[in-house]
C-alpha cells in the first residue's frame, strides 16, 4: 500500500520530493503527470498513468488510494481539462520545487491552490507570510526550508576559479538569460576561469530560450574552458562551482546555503524588482569576477546581503527534508 504519493510533471521536479522521501519511513511512490517527468534511475517508483484530463488523475490517484497526496506543480490548474476532485477524499500538502526571487509565483500558487490542499510548506517566511495571508484560513502553513539544499549546509568550496551560470527560465521566470547568455560567453572566453554553461530544462526545449541555447552550444564547442551542463536538477554543478552567475532563480535560494560568492544579473526579461542577496550588477565584466572571486563581497554589500538574506528566513540548517517529511507524515494519521 503506497502512503504518501508525490505527484510533479517535469522531472526537474523531482528533485525536492527526492529530498524529502529519504526522510520517510512511509511506504511511497510518484505519479508523474507527464511522460517525461517519468524516471527509473533512483530509489523513488514511479506508478505510471496516462493523464489527459481531470478525471484520468482523478482514477489514478483513486486507484493507488495513498493516505496523503503532495503537490509541487500547477499542471492541474493550467494544462488539464476540468477539475480534478482527488483533495476532497485525500489531504493534499503543497511544497515548492524552486524558491524564485522577486516574481510572481507565490501569487500563483496562492490563486491556483486555494481551496485544494490542506497544508502548504513554505522555503522561508517571506514564503510563508504570503501564504498566510493569501491561503484561506483552512491551509496550514509550515515553514521547513529547502530539502534539496540540505547537502550544500557545510560543504567545503572547490577553490579552482569554477563559475556556474544559471539563469531562471525566460517565458516564466522572466529572468535574464536572453539578455545576458551571449554576453556571459564573451566574457568568460578563454580567461582562466571554468565556466559552466547551464540553461533552464525549459530553455532547452522551449522558444525564445531554445534558440540561444543551441547558437550557445555551437560557440561553446570552440571554448576550451566552458562546458554545458544538461542535467535535469543543477546539486552537482552546485558542489562544483566556486561561483555562481544568476538572477531571480530558485537555484538562488540554494545556493544560499553554501555561503560561497553570488552575482546577481538584473539584466531581465520581466519587471520585477529582485532582492539582493548577491552582488547586483546589469553588466558582467571579468574584473568583477575576479574581484569578487580572490575579495570576497565589500562589508557594506556584504551587510546588505546579510540582511536580505536573513529576511527570507530560511532555514539552512541541513534539516529541511526532515522537517518537511515530518509534516507530510503527521497529514497520514
Amino acid at each position: 500500500m503506497v502512503r504518501i504519493l508525490y505527484t510533479f510533471d517535469r522531472s526537474f521536479m523531482r528533485k525536492t520530493v527526492a529530498a524529502i522521501d529519504t526522510h520517510v519511513p512511509a511506504t511511497s511512490a510518484a505519479l508523474p503527470l507527464r511522460p517525461e517527468a517519468a524516471s527509473d534511475d533512483d530509489a523513488l517508483e514511479d506508478v505510471h498513468a496516462e493523464i489527459e484530463d481531470a478525471a484520468d488523475l482523478d482514477a489514478a490517484i483513486d486507484e493507488i488510494d495513498p493516505d496523503v497526496v503532495v503537490v509541487n506543480h500547477r499542471f492541474e490548474a493550467e494544462v488539464l481539462d476540468g477539475k480534478p476532485t482527488y483533495h476532497e477524499r485525500y489531504p493534499v500538502v503543497h511544497v515548492r520545487h524552486g524558491a524564485s526571487l522577486g516574481r510572481g509565483e507565490t501569487a500563483n500558487t496562492t490563486r491556483d491552490l486555494a481551496g485544494t490542499i490542506a497544508l502548504a510548506l513554505a522555503p522561508g517566511e517571506r514564503w510563508a507570510a504570503q501564504y498566510r495571508t493569501a491561503f484561506p484560513e483552512t491551509v496550514d502553513v509550515a515553514t521547513v526550508g529547502i530539502p534539496e539544499a540540505d547537502d550544500l549546509v557545510g560543504a567545503d568550496p572547490p577553490r579552482k576559479r569554477r563559475v556556474l551560470y544559471a539563469p531562471t527560465n525566460h517565458n516564466y521566470g522572466g529572468g535574464s538569460y536572453l539578455e545576458t547568455a551571449d554576453s556571459v560567453l564573451d566574457v568568460f572566453a578563454d580567461s582562466d576561469f571554468e565556466l559552466r554553461f547551464r540553461p533552464h530544462p525549459m530553455d532547452r526545449i522551449e522558444e525564445p530560450g531554445r534558440s540561444v541555447t543551441e547558437r550557445c552550444r555551437d560557440r561553446i564547442d570552440d571554448l576550451s574552458n566552458v562546458t554545458v551542463d544538461d542535467a535535469a536538477t543543477p546539486g552537482e554543478s552546485l558542489r562544483w562551482a566556486d561561483l555562481l552567475l544568476s538572477d531571480c532563480s530558485g537555484i538562488v535560494t540554494e545556493w544560499l546555503h553554501t555561503g560561497r560568492p553570488l552575482i546577481q544579473l538584473t539584466a531581465t526579461a520581466a519587471d520585477h524588482q529582485i532582492p539582493e542577496v548577491g552582488l547586483q550588477t546589469d553588466r558582467l565584466s571579468l574584473s568583477t569576477v575576479e574581484t569578487l572571486y580572490d575579495d570576497g563581497y565589500p562589508q557594506e554589500t556584504a551587510e546588505r546581503i546579510e540582511a536580505q538574506v536573513g529576511a527570507l528566513g530560511v532555514p539552512m540548517d541541513g534539516r529541511a527534508g526532515e522537517r518537511a517529511a515530518r509534516e507530510v507524515l503527521a497529514c497520514t494519521q
